[in-house]
């Protein structure tokens, strides 16, 4: 794990400088996850990726809202992140390759993505919503659509 995490670390390090070009201004490279030779990051409230190998980063969001938290499913397809576009934090999802977010969650409390199940089938994520004084508690929510479990 720790090796991942510097690995994870030095391809943003390379990220940024092979890539500071093409960011529209200098920015904080945030929320790294890693599947295959991708990586997946928050930069300019927007979702990034890059190979790990170095290279351009390609943005994969263009809202007016805030991206965050990116989580790639087990199989490297698909993306979880935490979007925040009406003011609320909640779950979406969007193809590795980029495309229209779709959104999973819908309740007034934050939910902030966490990781998939190991199976690919449910996003995991964590949200104070049952509770009245703020401690989170992990909730999943079916890739495709439907109600959120704790």
């Amino acid at each position: 794990m720790k090796a991942l995490l510097i690995r994870t670390a030095c391809v943003l390090l390379g990220v940024v400088a092979i890539a500071g070009p093409s960011l529209a201004s200098d920015g904080y490279l945030r929320y790294p996850d890693i599947h295959g030779d991708t990586v997946v990051f928050t930069a300019e409230a927007d979702l990034w990726t890059a190979s790990a190998s170095g290279g351009a980063a390609r943005r994969l969001t263009i809202h007016a809202g805030t991206e965050t938290f990116p989580k790639f499913s087990p199989d490297g397809k698909w993306i979880a992140f935490t979007g925040q576009y009406d003011g609320h934090a909640d779950v979406y999802v969007v193809a590795a390759g980029g495309g229209e977010p779709r959104r999973l969650t819908w309740h007034p409390a934050g939910d902030q993505v966490v990781g998939w199940t190991p199976d690919g089938k449910s996003v995991i994520f964590r949200s104070g919503r049952n509770e009245a004084h703020g401690n989170f508690e992990l909730f999943t929510v079916p890739a495709g659509g439907g109600d959120a479990r704790e």
